[in-house]
């Protein structure tokens, strides 16, 4: 074991501990704590429709959702609530052909209201979903 002696002719060893490898440690375990921790999300997970390269018969009829800045959620232009949109969603799992399903929530609209429906919505299992209105969000903020 060594020591370090110092130049100015003192013959005593010097009594500092060198920080280097102490800071180098510290270093790597943050780095490994940063890497290790999980990314936090909070998402609504929709599993959307694979795409069908086979023709099939699109029904023109759209239903449109949409939530405005006051919470109302319409369907087709009609205010309903969480179980009426229920209702409503499963009825067009019976029809033969499903319709497309358009949602477009304002963009004041509280993320909480917005939230809810999507949780209906997948739910639900609808099977063509689409969002419209996305320029609109341009402007918002």
């Amino acid at each position: 074991m060594s020591a370090a002696v110092r130049e100015d002719g003192n013959d005593e060893p010097m009594m500092e501990v060198n920080m280097t490898p102490l800071i180098d440690v510290m270093l790597v375990l943050l780095i490994m704590f940063i890497i290790t921790i999980p990314v936090q999300t909070h998402a609504v997970k929709i599993d959307l429709p694979v795409p069908n390269d086979a023709p099939t018969n699109v029904d023109p009829e759209k239903n449109k959702i949409m939530i405005d800045p006051a919470g109302t959620i319409t369907w087709n232009g009609t205010p309903v609530d969480l179980a009426q949109l229920t209702q409503y969603l499963e009825q067009t799992k019976t029809l033969p052909v499903e319709p497309e399903l358009q949602v477009q929530p304002d963009p004041y609209a509280r993320y909480i209201v917005v939230d809810r429906v999507m949780a209906v919505i997948k739910r639900s299992g609808v099977g063509k979903l689409g969002f419209v209105g996305n320029e609109q969000y341009a402007r918002a903020f």
